[in-house]
C-alpha cells in the first residue's frame, strides 16, 4: 500500500515537474518569438526606411532627368522655330525680289507691246506700199514682156516642169544603173544555175495527127459504103478525117487535142481489129474515151510525182493530166508547167524560200488552160477560181493570178513563178507563132512606139524580141530617153500578149554638118 502511495506521489511530482518544465518551455519560446518579432519589426522598419530613401532618390533622379529632357526638347523646339523663322524670312525676301522682277518685266513688256503696235502699224503701211509697188511692177512687166500674169505663170510652170523632168530622168537613170550593178550579177547567177539544172525537150505541137495504115486498101474500108463509116467516126469524135493521096496514111484534123487523141486511138483499134462498121466504130470510140480518161489521170499523177508535190486535190490532178493535150504557142502546157515547177524549186533553193510551196505554185500556175476552152474567162481567172474551190493556199492563188502581171505579187514565191514562167516560155524553140500573129505583133509594136512624142521611126527586130526606136534629137534629150523607153515598155505590157520579153532600145543621134568653102 505504501509503495502505491509512493508511486502516486512520484507520478504527481513528476507531473508537476513536467508541467513546470512545459510552462518554462512555453515562456521561453514566447520570449524567443517576441524577440524574433521585435527583430522582424525592426528589420521591416529598416527595409521601409531604405525603400523610402531609394524612392526619394529615384524621384529626385527622375525629376532631374525629366527636367533635363524638358530642357533639351525646349532647346530643340526653340532651334527649329528659329530655323523656320529664318527660312520664312528668306522665302519672304525671295518673293519680294520676284515680285519686283515681275513688276520690272511687266513694265518692259508693256513698253515692248507699245513698240510692237507701232512697228505693226509701220509694217502694215510698208505692206500696202509693197503691194502697190508689186502691182505697178506686174503691170510694167506685162507691158514690157507682152504677157499677162497667167501666161507668165504658165511659162514658168513649163520651165519648172521641164527641169523636174530632166532631174527625174537623171535620178531614174542613176537609180537604175545602181540597181542593175547590184542585182544584175546575182540575178544572172541564180537564173543561170536554175536553167543549167533544168533541161527540157521542146517539140512544137500541131493540130493534126497522122495514123499509119497497113495498105491503101484500108482507106476504102475506113470510108465505108457511101461514106457511112467515116461519117460515123467524125460524128462521134468531132474530128475531121482527111483521106487523100498520101500513101498508107490518114490525117486527123481538129483543134481539140483530146478528141483528136480519142479519134486516133479508136482508128488504130479499128485497123487492128479489121471489122469496121458503125456499131464497131461506136464501141471502139467508147473504149478510146475511157482509155484517154485513164491516160489523163495517170499523166496528172505522174506530173505531181515527177515534181514531188503531194496533197493536191484529185480533180486538180485530173485537170493537170488534161493539160497534156493543151498547147500554148505550140508549147505543151503540161510539160511547160512541169518545167516551171522545177525552175521554181531551183530558184527557191538558191534564195532560201519554201521549195515545196514554190513547186506547187509553179505546177498549178496554168491550171486554167485545161478548161479555158470550155468556160468563160481567161485562164488566170479560171485557174484562180479552181484553186479557191479546191482549197489551195493564198500564196499559190496569188502566184497564179500574178504570173502575167494581172495583180501585184504578194510574196517572193509569186515573183519566182513569174521568172520561171518567162524562162520556160523564152527558151529557144519553146514556142512558135503563126505567121499572121507574128506579123500583127511586129506591126503593133512599131505602132505603139511611133505614137509617142519625139519618136521618128521604130523597127521591130529579132523576131519581135527587140524594138529599136529612133528619136528626134531636138525633141528628146539624153535624160528623157530613159522616160520614153519606160513609157513605151509599160504600154507594150498593157496592150500586147507575147511569150518571153521584149527589149526596148531607144537611140538618139545628133549630127553636126558644116561645109568648108
Amino acid at each position: 500500500m505504501g509503495d502505491v502511495i509512493t508511486i502516486i506521489i512520484f507520478v504527481v511530482v513528476l507531473f508537476f515537474v513536467a508541467a513546470i518544465a512545459f510552462a518554462l518551455g512555453v515562456a521561453y519560446r514566447r520570449k524567443i518569438a517576441e524577440a524574433q518579432i521585435g527583430s522582424a519589426e525592426k528589420r521591416s522598419r529598416e527595409i521601409i526606411d531604405d525603400a523610402l530613401k531609394n524612392a526619394e532618390s529615384k524621384k529626385r533622379e527622375v525629376l532631374l532627368e525629366t527636367k533635363e529632357e524638358t530642357l533639351k526638347v525646349k532647346n530643340d523646339l526653340d532651334k527649329e522655330v528659329k530655323e523656320r523663322r529664318n527660312e520664312l524670312q528668306r522665302l519672304e525676301r525671295r518673293l519680294l525680289q520676284k515680285e519686283e522682277a515681275l513688276d520690272r518685266k511687266t513694265e518692259l513688256l508693256e513698253k515692248k507691246e507699245g513698240q510692237f503696235a507701232s512697228k505693226e502699224e509701220e509694217i502694215d503701211n510698208l505692206r500696202l506700199e509693197v503691194d502697190t509697188m508689186i502691182s505697178k511692177q506686174m503691170e510694167e512687166l506685162e507691158r514690157i514682156s507682152g504677157l499677162t500674169s497667167e501666161q507668165a505663170k504658165e511659162y514658168l510652170l513649163e520651165i519648172v516642169e521641164n527641169e523636174v523632168k530632166h532631174e527625174t530622168a537623171i535620178l531614174v537613170k542613176e537609180l537604175e544603173n545602181k540597181a542593175k550593178e547590184e542585182a544584175n550579177k546575182k540575178a544572172k547567177d541564180i537564173l543561170a544555175i536554175a536553167i543549167q539544172k533544168c533541161a527540157a525537150d521542146h517539140v512544137a505541137e500541131t493540130t493534126v495527127s497522122v495514123v499509119q495504115l497497113p495498105s491503101d486498101e484500108m482507106k476504102g474500108r475506113i470510108i465505108g459504103r457511101e461514106g457511112r463509116n467515116i461519117r460515123t467516126l467524125e460524128t462521134l469524135t468531132g474530128i475531121d478525117l482527111i483521106i487523100d493521096d498520101t500513101p498508107e496514111a490518114v490525117i486527123l484534123s481538129g483543134f481539140d487535142p483530146i478528141r483528136r487523141e480519142v479519134a486516133r486511138i479508136a482508128l488504130e483499134k479499128l485497123i487492128v481489129d479489121g471489122r469496121i462498121h458503125p456499131a464497131r466504130i461506136e464501141e471502139m470510140v467508147e473504149k478510146a474515151q475511157k482509155e484517154v480518161e485513164t491516160m489523163i489521170r495517170e499523166e496528172g499523177e505522174m506530173a505531181t510525182f515527177d515534181v514531188g508535190v503531194h496533197g493536191i486535190h484529185p480533180e486538180l490532178v485530173r485537170l493537170l493530166g488534161k493539160m497534156k493535150f493543151r498547147t500554148s504557142y505550140g508549147q505543151n502546157a503540161l510539160k511547160h508547167s512541169i518545167e516551171v515547177a522545177h525552175l521554181c524549186g531551183l530558184i527557191a533553193a538558191e534564195i532560201g524560200v519554201d521549195i515545196r510551196l514554190a513547186k506547187r505554185a509553179g505546177l498549178l500556175h496554168d491550171i486554167g488552160k485545161s478548161v479555158d476552152h470550155e468556160m468563160e474567162g481567161s485562164h488566170i481567172q479560171i485557174g484562180s477560181d479552181l484553186c479557191r474551190k479546191y482549197k489551195e493556199s493564198k500564196v499559190v492563188i496569188n502566184a497564179l493570178e500574178a504570173h502575167h502581171g494581172d495583180v501585184e505579187p504578194e510574196s517572193i514565191i509569186a515573183v519566182i513563178v513569174q521568172a520561171a514562167d518567162t524562162i520556160s516560155a523564152a527558151r529557144p524553140g519553146a514556142r512558135r507563132e503563126t505567121l499572121e500573129t507574128y506579123i500583127k505583133r511586129l506591126q503593133k509594136l512599131e505602132e505603139i512606139a511611133e505614137n509617142f512624142k519625139g519618136v521618128e521611126k521604130s523597127f521591130a527586130i529579132q523576131a519581135g524580141r527587140e524594138i529599136r526606136i529612133m528619136v528626134i534629137p531636138d525633141q528628146v534629150n539624153d535624160e528623157e530617153m530613159v522616160l520614153v523607153g519606160r513609157d513605151i515598155a509599160k504600154q507594150i505590157e498593157a496592150e500586147l500578149e507575147y511569150p518571153g520579153q521584149i527589149k526596148i532600145n531607144v537611140i538618139r543621134e545628133v549630127r553636126a554638118i558644116e561645109y568648108a568653102k
